[in-house]
């Protein structure tokens, strides 16, 4: 189950690069350039250099692990005894916990899609919230297939996505009761 790509009935990541280009850009722009030490001439007085603002640290859920986001004791908690395997879904970071027999969940960190930007199914979504977060938990009940979502809005424009399915495909609102137990667990840490 580790090794397939679970993504949530209803729930289509809109992909948004027109950002990246100017960031990197900007990023790039400084790479490899050395502050300039001109002497001053004589009769000229020289100007004084201004100091660059330090470099920003990454903040926010780019400078987060997905597979930092639940502890030993989060994942005894939630019934995960098993470690996470990095993995990379549309995109996106995330980090994936299969309990063997029993179930699977994965943590996705989207920097770029907000909540309102994921394309979720109205009538498989309820409006929600995980701690201080805005959230959605998105299982399709009539299809009684063991998945369920819990997605956490941080900020406009990212988010955070817990996926749990049950082996054998079964039991929505236990799948339902795990995703909300690892989103409270998550959620304290997130922006």
């Amino acid at each position: 189950m580790a090794d397939r790509v679970r993504e949530e009935p209803g729930v289509r990541r809109q992909r948004k690069v027109g950002w990246l280009t100017p960031v990197l850009l900007l990023l790039l722009g400084g790479c490899g350039q050395q502050p300039s030490a001109e002497p001053a001439t004589a009769g000229h007085a020289s100007a004084s250099a201004t100091a660059e603002p330090p470099p920003v640290a990454w903040t926010g859920l780019a400078a987060m692990d997905p597979c930092a986001l639940l502890t030993p004791q989060d994942r005894s908690t939630a019934g995960i005894g098993v470690l996470g395997k990095p993995k990379d879904i549309a995109g996106a970071r995330a980090c994936d916990w299969s309990v063997p027999g029993t179930f699977g969940v994965t943590v996705t960190l989207s920097d770029t899609d907000g909540l309102a930007d994921l394309e979720v199914a109205k009538k498989t979504a309820t409006k929600t919230t995980v701690g201080a977060h805005p959230a959605l938990q998105v299982a399709d009940k009539k299809a009684a297939d063991g998945t369920c979502a819990v997605l956490l809005g941080v900020g406009d424009a990212a988010s955070v996505q817990i996926d749990v399915s049950n082996t054998g495909f079964s039991d929505t609102p236990l799948a339902c009761r795990r995703a909300g137990t690892v989103a409270g667990l998550v959620e304290p840490k997130l922006p």
